[in-house]
């Protein structure tokens, strides 16, 4: 059986989506919230990306065809703007922690 062929896999590929574009049209309004309206934001902003790197990673260790032919496209498109996949990553986990530290000095 495939890597995507699994209904865990297709289930939680939806899943992340689902949460990714729930919490991408909540955060038009983030400005709006006020300090721990942020920190909830922002944590469940990092236990998403965690979740997507997992499932990156699941990705990468697969040797099904599509799995790696999903990774190549990703680095591909990664590699256009000068990232790698690692490298989106850690930028994503410092913006994040840079929304923290702005959200903590709030008053």
């Amino acid at each position: 059986m495939g890597f995507f062929d699994s209904e865990i896999v297709q289930e939680e590929a939806k899943q992340l989506f689902r949460d990714f574009q729930n919490l991408m049209r909540l955060g038009e309004r983030y400005g709006q919230f006020d300090r721990e309206g942020k920190k909830i934001f922002i944590q469940h902003m990092e236990e998403l990306l965690e979740r997507q790197r997992i499932f990156m990673k699941r990705l990468e260790l697969s040797d099904d065809f599509m799995a790696q032919l999903t990774i190549k496209q990703l680095q591909t498109q990664l590699g256009g703007l000068g990232l790698s996949l690692c490298q989106m990553f850690d930028q994503m986990r410092q913006t994040l922690e840079r929304m923290k530290a702005e959200a903590d000095a709030e008053r």
